[in-house]
């Protein structure tokens, strides 16, 4: 299977700065930052909030009851326990109206102290309607204390609120409305926000409800952990309906040079095919398209190939050829039907055609079917036992799998059948490393140096090794030595630039540093997606919340499959949904100074 060292570098990247604890991101971290100091949301050392009002009237009054927990079964996100307001003993007088409907007029002429006791009496009985699941008739007396409160109080609207999530079916719609009548009163009220956020979702306004559930994650300091689920779920869900609404429309196109040069690296380079003495249109147009493969020239292959078929090829091996390079790049656009589909007619006019049923493989891995993948490796291995491709790219799914003794064993039968392929060295060194024989993988990387002195993919591989040990003197040089190498191409790779703004970043934390240097990719490789996701990243270390939302928006734009797109989409809706948290709480309540 072909790697993606694209693709597994922004993981790479985003891990890299998303572990560092200056970074926040809700859902995926645990940090708040704001007007650059970060305030962290460890578990360990937080203090937790004290209790509510409601909470403390519970415990004084059911103090070891076995009933207090049997109670929490409605599917308020919040339980079926409701804030309290502990109202005076009512009047005699008072106790009579509860019964009696009252007009406005009526209203308007109680004294301020009689209304008041009057709402809260009308709230205490909702409460007791509510704790029996009486839904319905809470809401009712809820309303009368809405009514009847001579000042609006976020309590009953919150109150009310949950009931009508708990209906038959549920009254989205309404909650909404009354959380954000209790808002209007006081926009830090996380009940408020916990249950609008759950209405939102229920009404599939997922965006609003991530920054409902942001909001109430960050002002209860993170210790609500079905809060932070919460928000994990709906970003799930935004990203996921969003990926797919977006790749239904998108226009199929190619990925950037970084990521189409890396892909087609990973197979040996073979000779052009041999034409017949009479040749069609098709033929020599198929040659136009490898010859274009071989400069680099991407999209002229692919229209050079796709206008070869077109034209008709003369012979089943052409044809085949043809077939095998159209399904690679149905596979780099994204499309994995029309891959397989291009790859299996290869195999089907060359049945003995390796590389198609090793391209295969990787489809089947694409789509989660490894023992599809390893059949392929089976059947090409009938074909020709000794092809080098067969075992590099076997080793390379063994690796995903993380069994790196069978990924070292494949790449060293692939290093014995062919010593000249660079990448079958470099990724028995990788596999060596990942499996624990940290001085064994370096003596394979100093051997790999020795044997491929002009190659820049050795000391770029390398340098991350170092990179990932904190050794960051040795690093840069491998990186440095790496980008001299690529210099002298008319099309360089990119990624030892990017891997140098990570290496001085994590030396120095110096990230105005790193940003030279992604922007120094883009400027080569304008669509380079790890220099994008880094970006996006360092933009958040450094609390640039809306540059990092314009980088992860790019990065969703770049996304060459769905899973890509969704998991770009994450970090753009979190980023976006902590941005507006932070324009409508510039001094949230619990990180002002006291």
């Amino acid at each position: 299977m072909a790697s993606s060292p694209s693709s597994t570098f922004i993981d790479r990247a985003q891990s890299l700065v998303l572990n560092n604890k200056r970074v926040i991101l809700v859902g995926t971290a645990a940090a708040l930052a704001v007007g650059g100091v970060a305030y962290y949301a460890s578990t360990s050392s937080r203090q937790r909030a004290p209790p509510d009002v409601e909470k403390g009237v519970k415990k004084e009054k059911k103090k070891g009851s076995k009933h207090s927990k049997k109670k929490k079964t409605v599917k308020d996100a919040d339980g079926p326990i409701l804030e309290e307001i502990v109202p005076p003993k009512p009047k005699a007088d008072v106790t009579e109206l509860l019964d009696t409907p009252l007009s406005p007029e009526q209203i308007d002429g109680m004294p301020t102290e009689e209304r008041t006791q009057l709402a809260a009496t009308f709230k205490e009985k909702g409460n007791g309607a509510y704790k029996e699941h009486r839904f319905a008739e809470a809401a009712v007396l809820y309303t009368r204390a809405i009514q009847v409160t001579p000042k609006p109080e976020p309590v009953y609207y919150s109150n009310r609120a949950a009931c009508y999530i708990n209906m038959q079916p549920p009254q989205f719609k309404l909650v909404v409305e009354d959380c954000d009548e209790a808002l209007k009163v006081d926009q830090n009220y996380v009940k408020a926000l916990n249950r609008r956020g759950v209405a939102l979702e229920g009404l599939q306004r997922y965006e609003e409800s991530l920054r409902d559930f942001t909001a109430a994650t960050i002002l209860d300091k993170f210790s609500n952990q079905q809060t932070a689920q919460s928000v994990e779920r709906v970003l799930h869900s935004l990203s996921n309906k969003k990926a797919a609404d977006i790749m239904a429309t998108r226009e199929p196109r190619l990925p950037s040079f970084t990521f189409i040069q890396s892909y087609f690296a990973a197979f040996r380079p073979r000779s052009l095919p041999v034409l017949m003495e009479e040749t069609s249109t098709g033929d020599n147009t198929l040659i136009l398209a490898l010859q274009a493969l071989e400069a680099g020239d991407y999209a002229h292959s692919l229209t050079f190939v796709n206008e070869s078929l077109d034209q008709g090829i003369s012979w089943d091996q052409g044809r085949a050829e043809a077939l095998n390079l159209r399904g690679t790049f149905k596979f780099l656009i994204g499309d994995v039907s029309g891959a397989k589909e291009g790859l299996l007619a290869s195999i089907e006019l060359v049945p003995s055609f390796t590389q198609s049923i090793v391209k295969l493989a990787s489809v089947h891995m694409e789509q989660g079917d490894a023992l599809g993948a390893f059949k392929c490796f089976d059947d090409a291995i009938k074909y020709d036992e000794n092809d080098p491709d067969i075992y590099y790219h076997r080793g390379q799914v063994f690796f995903i799998m993380n069994e790196f003794e069978k990924a070292a064993e494949n790449y060293t039968k692939s290093t014995e059948l062919d010593s000249n392929f660079v990448f079958s060295h470099i990724q028995l060194a990788v596999a060596q490393y990942k499996n624990g024989k940290t001085e064994q993988s370096k003596k394979t990387f100093d051997q790999t140096l020795q044997a491929f002195p002009d190659r820049s993919e050795p000391n770029n591989y390398y340098g991350e090794l170092l990179l990932d040990q904190q050794q960051f003197q040795l690093a840069l040089t491998k990186f440095d030595r790496a980008i001299q190498l690529e210099s002298l191409k008319t099309r360089p790779n990119v990624l030892p630039i990017v891997n140098k703004g990570l290496c001085l970043f994590q030396a120095s934390q110096d990230a105005g540093a790193a940003e030279r240097q992604c922007a120094e990719a883009l400027r080569i490789d304008s669509e380079c997606e790890a220099a994008v996701a880094t970006l996006a990243q360092l933009s958040l270390q450094q609390s640039k919340i809306g540059k990092a939302v314009e980088y992860f928006a790019r990065q969703a734009e770049l996304a060459r499959s769905e899973p890509e797109l969704a998991s770009a989409l994450t970090y753009q809706y979190a980023s976006s949904a902590q941005a507006e948290f932070l324009k409508n709480y510039p001094q949230p309540p619990h990180l002002n100074p006291s």
